[in-house]
């Protein structure tokens, strides 16, 4: 019985962390896609423009 706990609390902690870096995929493809729109949109205003973002 110990055994079958340990191996469904493994379970959940492997899905736990298989959503979370799921999650982060998610993430870092918007935050990719903000950045390529941020570099589209500085070059196509003035050469020394303001960024309508602040990093």
């Amino acid at each position: 019985m110990l055994v079958l706990a340990l191996v469904l609390l493994l379970a959940l902690v492997l899905g736990g962390v298989g959503f979370a870096v799921h999650a982060l995929w998610w993430l870092a493809l918007l935050v990719l896609v903000l950045r390529l729109l941020g570099f589209v949109f500085r070059a196509g205003g003035r050469a020394g423009g303001s960024r309508w973002y602040r990093w």
